[in-house]
């Protein structure tokens, strides 16, 4: 795998985070480019803004928010760990992300207290809660 860490080399935004492993495939992260989740420098982009090193990519997908900054552009897509060498989050963007995450881990499941189907019972009380 050819990965390329010169200023001048760029590659699509969808092809470089379906590289970089933030998506499972291409077309996710050409959807979530499209909806808006993904900002490079500041602004909202479109699938055919390209990428170079240097660059800040903000990706909202998967209840997570990553901000990074580009290293490197993939010819194609590899391994794990040559797609962790493309980018190096920023110490706001971990600690921001760790803290949601505990956050979550303390948070009680909200269909935790449901079991299965209502009851004939329970569905008398949904349609008077609802009347």
């Amino acid at each position: 795998m050819n990965v390329d860490f010169e200023p001048h080399a760029r590659l699509r935004i969808d092809k470089w985070l379906w590289c970089a492993r933030f998506f499972k495939t291409r077309s996710l992260a050409a959807e979530a480019v499209e909806r808006g989740r993904v900002e490079v420098n500041g602004q909202a982009i479109k699938n055919s803004r390209e990428v170079k090193p240097g660059d800040t990519v903000v990706i909202e997908a998967y209840q997570q928010r990553w901000e990074v900054v580009v290293k490197g552009i993939a010819g194609a897509r590899g391994p794990a760990a040559v797609a962790q060498t493309l980018y190096e989050e920023t110490a706001a963007s971990t600690a921001k992300r760790e803290q949601t995450a505990e956050q979550r881990r303390y948070q009680n499941e909200p269909t935790a207290q449901l079991q299965g189907r209502p009851t004939k019972r329970d569905r008398r009380r949904m349609d008077d809660f609802k009347a």
